[in-house]
Parts: structure tokens; sequence; C-alpha cells
């Protein structure tokens, strides 16, 4: 090349599943029937009246123009609601909710808003590889914390408190945990508050998974004093069945918001007008919308924990979110190795733990975001592999 790219495009790769999805893709073109249950991507459609605001709205011939850079009234509005429904959150619209392209992009924006070249940035090992990569993008300095399953998968603060925090500025958190399902709780929450409160750090709870598998439902805004200490993260991809549709938003207190709004404001033009009337919608769904969506999550779920049996991995029955998380068997060489084999011998793919950090090198993870009949022919595939080891 004449040009050669930014520094900066040498601290990230390429994003796993970017990789692996090509892959996929190729596999299918030459004729195998690869199924996937790597990506939590739901496979069930957002609920009716959702669709129908989009169609509705999107028929308006005053409603294809630029949008406002922190969202409409109305979906800032229903949000705050909907924080107050189900968390007993108190949020102003106007101040403290912004709205975004998914919860993903406020990961950029944030670390855009706060982090300095040479800022210490505190990630969950085994935690969502974004983190990570993000802060390299920025000139962050990655620090991880280690999660443990003999220690329930959360942070040992204690550990974190004997070492020297004068440089962190950032410390990212995401419960329900992805990837190993662990719940969230008031208790955790009160403890991470008073630990970034006590060491001036801005605490990020990314929280898309409150309401998969889990009817506990927490956000760390809860907690007395959060609001000057943390922000939340959440979305409507995973509860809502509207990955594709990119809407998410940050809460937090308006200063926090105000900053994070100079870097998004720079970087893009709005949301359709349409997708923010519908998302609108979607936050109005009954509870016995979530409950049937997790119905069928329930059922999936079951078929899952039997393919990691029939692969002698182990899991936690209690976890929340789009996955089921297990630890391979103590005789298996590597993960990397394992999930290979699988797919070449098999046609299944099935996510390898280390892609989320050095923890994550002895689990697997399962989607449940394929149907029951894939779900139980991968199972099948399964159980002849095994039996032919």
């Amino acid at each position: 090349m004449k040009v050669k790219p930014a520094n900066r495009t040498n601290t990230v790769e390429e994003y796993y599943f970017s990789q692996k999805l090509a892959e996929i893709d190729r596999m299918r073109k030459a004729g195998a029937d690869v199924i996937n249950l790597g990506i939590g991507s739901p496979d069930q459609p957002p609920s009716p009246g959702t669709i129908r605001a989009l169609i509705d709205e999107a028929m308006k011939p005053t409603s294809h123009g630029y949008q406002s850079y922190k969202g409409i009234a109305l979906l800032r509005q229903r949000f705050a609601e909907w924080y107050k429904k189900y968390f007993n959150v108190g949020l102003d619209p106007d101040k403290e909710i912004l709205l975004l392209m998914g919860s993903k992009e406020g990961i950029m924006h944030i670390s855009m808003a706060f982090v300095n070249p040479g800022d210490e940035v505190l990630v969950p090992d085994p935690g969502y590889p974004t983190y990570t990569s993000v802060t390299n993008l920025v000139g962050g300095v990655v620090r991880r914390y280690e999660l443990d399953e003999n220690k329930g998968w959360l942070p040992d603060l204690d550990t974190l408190e004997k070492s020297n925090l004068e440089k962190v500025k950032v410390m990212w958190v995401n419960y329900p945990h992805m990837p190993t399902g662990t719940k969230a709780s008031k208790e955790l929450y009160e403890k991470l508050v008073d630990f970034a409160t006590r060491h001036n750090l801005l605490l990020v709870n990314d929280n898309p998974y409150n309401f998969i598998q889990n009817k506990d439902y927490h956000s760390i805004l809860e907690v007395d004093g959060a609001m000057e200490t943390a922000l939340e993260l959440n979305s409507l991809s995973k509860s809502h069945n509207m990955a594709g549709w990119r809407i998410g938003m940050v809460a937090g207190h308006s200063e926090y918001i105000n900053n994070i709004l100079k870097v998004k404001s720079n970087m893009d033009s709005g949301m359709f007008l349409a997708m923010q009337v519908a998302a609108a919608e979607a936050l109005n769904n009954p509870e016995s919308w979530y409950e049937s969506v997790n119905e069928v999550y329930s059922v999936r779920r079951k078929i899952v924990e039997e393919i990691m049996d029939t692969l002698g991995c182990t899991c936690n029955k209690d976890q929340a979110g789009l996955f089921v998380w297990g630890r391979i068997p103590s005789d298996t060489a590597g993960v990397e190795e394992f999930i290979e084999d699988i797919l070449r011998k098999t046609n299944v793919f099935i996510t390898p733990g280390f892609i989320f950090g050095e923890k994550g090198r002895r689990y697997i993870r399962i989607s449940l975001c394929a149907s029951e009949e894939r779900l139980a022919e991968a199972k099948d595939r399964l159980t002849e592999y095994k039996n032919n080891l």
C-alpha cells in the first residue's frame, strides 16, 4: 500500500465473529449444512405492535429527515418510564438519557469522551471483547481484572484494592454477565459504586441482558450515589428482539451525558424517526410479552444443557442471558482445538471461551438463538461425534 494505516489499527484485529461468519458463509456456499450456535442474535421477532408502529411512521412523508442527536423526546420518555417501572430508577429524559445506535456504539463514545492516552481502564476477564479493542483504539491502557468461577464470576474488589489504581479512569462491568450468565444483585452494585466512588473512577455497567432468562431486575443506577460515579448502557437488541435495529441508550448524570454527546454529535446525524417511534412502542410491551419470549428460550435452554452434557461439559443451571456457558472436560487439550474439531467433523459452530479472555480458555458458549429443531439436530450430530471419539 502507498498509504500506511494509522498506528491505532495495529492495536486491534478484525472481530472474531466477523472472521468466523465469513468462514461459515464459505462452508455453506460449498454445500455444508452449518448450524451456527455462536452468535447471540435473537431469531424471534419484535412484538407485532412494534412492527406496526414502524410501518405506520415510515409511511408518513414527514418522517424521513434528520433527527435530533439526542433522540426524540418520546423515546427518551419511554426509556425513563421503563427504568422507573422495572428498576425503580428515576431519570430525567431531557438531561440524563442519550439515545444510541446500539450500546456497542456507546462503548466507543464513552471511551472517546473520558479516556485519554495512557489512562488505565479496568476490563473484565472473561468479558465482552469490545471493551478491550475500543480502549486500545483510543490509546488507553487495558488492565484486566479476573473473574473466576470459584468466586461466582464476580469482581475481586479486595485484590483490586491492594493494587495501584492511581492511573485508572474507567471500569467496565457487565451484569447480568456475558459470557458467564452471572446475575446482578443490588449488593454487588453497592460494592462497585462504593469502590468507584472511593477511587474516583467512572464505572460503566453494560446492561442488555436483564430481561432474558431473568426476572430479578437490577440497574446500577438504583444504588444511592451511583449517578455521581456511574453510567449504564442498555439496548433493545437482546431484550426486545431488535438486534439489527441498533437502538440503545446510555443513562447517567447530565454532565457525563453532555460530554458523551460532544463525541456522538460529531459522528452521526441521528436515527431514522420511524425506528425511534417503533422502539418507543416496544418499551410499552407488557410483561407477558417478555414471558412469552423467555418460554421459548427455556425450552431451548434444556436442549443446550443436554448438549453440554453430551460434550462432557459442566454448566451452572442458573444463568441469565442468551447463552449457556460451560467448562470443557479436564482431559480436553484446549478449547480452540476442541471447537475447531467439532466444526470440521459435525458442521456445528460453538463459541470458544478464549475470545473473552484468558479466564475463558477452558470454556465454551452456546447460543439460545436457534430453533428447537436446529438445536436437536446439533445435539444428534454432537452425540455421534462423541460416540466416534
